[in-house]
């Protein structure tokens, strides 16, 4: 399955973005973002010989969960941990298009409402077993399995006849799904209630782009699986390395799969090591790994070493804060709101995003390489992004009248309920970033300075796994959060802000949200122009909502041995979002 989306930290998205430098430092100039413009995609191509080994710097101050299932994982990091091995199903072009050069071939059929996957003859698992019908049948049964509680699983997958009726455990099988050559066939049959127009993308969230080895998962209970050694310890993969030895949460060593379909790696051994973001600039300047992501407040630091090649992308990502307008209701399978949230009132939501000053902490913090994000499309999906949309800049006196105006009135410091109770409000955000303890206070001085009593959630910052758990769950320790996404490459909204979606966090479901969701994936969608008017629409509701405003992306810098060729960010050198492994290696 290509990670529809996966969880973010706000220090470290994707390759060190989104690290913020806290106040009191002096101003930077922007040359950071002259520089990132001036830096190509990927390295210089050249010949690369076979052998030798490539280190990997994993920027966090957690330990990494290490789920290594595509259908079980939602979190940044551990994709990060399992790229060596993991491979979606579908490579593309760079405009993320699926092609036919991957491990599988895709076909539509829109008059008979299909979609036809077919593995290639030779892909096979790690252990020898070639991939077959029914491991790519078994994805879709691990995200729909009520035992799993996958967090996944959202009505995009209720398009496939049959799917709805075994989540809820009134059938055994997917009548949907059919093996036409039998489960050790190679291809699969989809059949749908209609098909969709981002199904032509990769990440759309209607179909998987996984496979998972049913031969040695299958005894394995559903509601075991995630525990597993099998998902934990000793994961199988079609994709061109496979694990030799796992330190848990701090370093995985990968060496070939001599099963891959490719053909034999170039390199004989990859490893990703767990380094602390404080210690990143000096890995960096000390050449302590050969691939490392730049945090970007360090920028300034780490500049002017030597024998690297910078790498350089502006990914598709960006953090948020969420408001926390309701539970999620596991009987139901749906998000409920709460018209008795503390976050309900819209006023309230907006001053709280009007009262922070991001562009003015992205400008003199990060070199220039973090920039404010004002629509939940990023620019990088072209046409669908609403330029029109503003975002929420940074305005005091707005924030003020807004609160003034839904009748927030101050009594002595702080402001109060318009039923006159005392409002106090519990922001979560995490650690993860060197500065994100100052970032955090600067925020919350930010809301304090418009009578907004706001406190941090436990009285400090939380590491990843933890946040994300209190997140999810929906504590009502936490009124409102600051995450972050790294977005599929198609833009589908449904499966992230979804009635029926677990990882619509903020729990914010209205009938105009639901019928602009359905409607940017209609039969009507299939042309581009009305889609793109649709996703337009969508943004500028959103932004009047205010149940979830984006603060910030940015560029994403690494650091990559000058030694090596073949590491790419471009879509059509990537597959499942992660660098193609194989073709990496040490130049002649």
């Amino acid at each position: 399955m290509k990670l529809t989306r996966v969880l973010g930290s706000v220090g470290v998205v994707s390759a060190a973005a989104l690290a913020l430098v806290g106040c009191g430092q002096k101003s930077s100039n922007n040359s950071g973002a002259k520089d990132a413009q001036k830096f190509p995609a990927a390295t210089p191509k050249k010949t690369a010989k076979q052998g030798g080994t490539v280190s990997i710097a994993l920027e966090t101050d957690t330990p990494f969960t290490g789920i290594f299932s595509d259908e079980l994982s939602t979190s940044a990091i551990d994709s990060s941990v399992a790229a060596p091995g993991e491979e979606s199903l579908f490579d593309t072009d760079d405009h993320y298009k699926i092609n036919d050069k991957g491990a599988a071939t895709m076909k539509l059929d829109r008059k008979a409402k299909i979609v036809t996957i077919t593995v290639k003859k030779g892909v096979k698992w790690s252990d020898g077993q070639q991939v077959n019908a029914k491991d790519l049948e078994y994805p879709y049964e691990i995200l729909a399995n009520k035992k799993t509680a996958a967090q996944r699983y959202d009505s995009t997958l209720e398009e496939i006849e049959g799917m709805k009726e075994y989540h809820e455990g009134k059938a055994k099988t997917i009548s949907g799904i059919e093996m036409p050559d039998g489960k050790k066939g190679r291809t699969i049959v989809i059949h749908y209630k209609e098909l969709k127009p981002g199904m032509y993308f990769s990440g759309n969230g209607y179909f998987l782009e996984s496979a998972a080895p049913y031969h040695y998962l299958k005894d394995v209970p559903f509601n075991k699986l995630q525990s597993s050694d099998q998902i934990r310890k000793k994961p199988l993969y079609f994709g061109p390395f496979k694990i030799q030895k796992l330190v848990r949460g701090q370093s995985v060593t990968w060496v070939p799969n001599k099963y891959y379909w490719r053909g034999k790696p170039k390199l004989d051994k990859v490893t990703l090591q767990v380094v602390n973001p404080n210690s990143a600039s000096q890995a960096i300047k000390s050449h302590k790994f050969d691939i490392a992501g730049v945090i970007n407040s360090q920028w300034d630091q780490v500049k002017n070493t030597k024998d690297v090649n910078w790498v350089a992308q502006v990914p598709l990502a960006y953090s948020y804060l969420g408001f926390k307008m309701g539970k999620w209701d596991a009987k139901t399978g749906k998000n409920v709101m709460d018209k008795n949230a503390k976050v309900a009132n819209k006023s309230l939501r907006q001053a709280i995003g009007y009262a922070m000053n991001i562009d003015a902490v992205n400008k003199r913090y990060t070199h220039g390489l973090s920039f404010r994000v004002k629509t939940l499309i990023p620019k990088g999906f072209g046409a669908y992004h609403d330029n029109s949309v503003k975002g929420y800049n940074y305005n005091l006196k707005k924030a003020n009248q807004l609160l003034d105006k839904a009748g927030y009135k101050k009594k002595g410091k702080w402001r109060v309920q318009p039923n006159g109770k005392p409002l106090v409000l519990h922001f979560a955000s995490m650690s993860g970033s060197p500065n994100a303890e100052a970032i955090a206070q600067n925020y919350l001085q930010q809301w304090h300075k418009i009578g907004l009593n706001v406190k941090l959630t436990g009285g400090r910052l939380m590491e990843f796994n933890s946040f994300y758990d209190k997140v999810q769950h929906d504590s009502k320790d936490i009124d409102f959060f600051q995450a972050a996404w790294d977005l599929a490459s198609e833009p589908s909204q449904a499966s992230m802000y979804g009635e029926t979606s677990p990882m619509n966090y903020e729990r914010f479901v209205t009938p105009e949200n639901n019928k602009l969701l359905q409607e940017m994936d209609s039969q009507k969608s299939f042309d581009t122009d009305y889609r793109v008017k649709v996703f337009h629409q969508w943004q500028k509701y959103m932004f009047d909502q205010a149940f979830v405003i984006p603060n910030s992306n940015s560029y994403s810098i690494s650091a990559v041995n000058k030694k090596i060729t073949g590491y790419s960010t471009k879509p059509s050198q990537n597959n499942n979002g992660h660098q193609l492994w194989y073709q990496v290696g040490y130049a002649k």
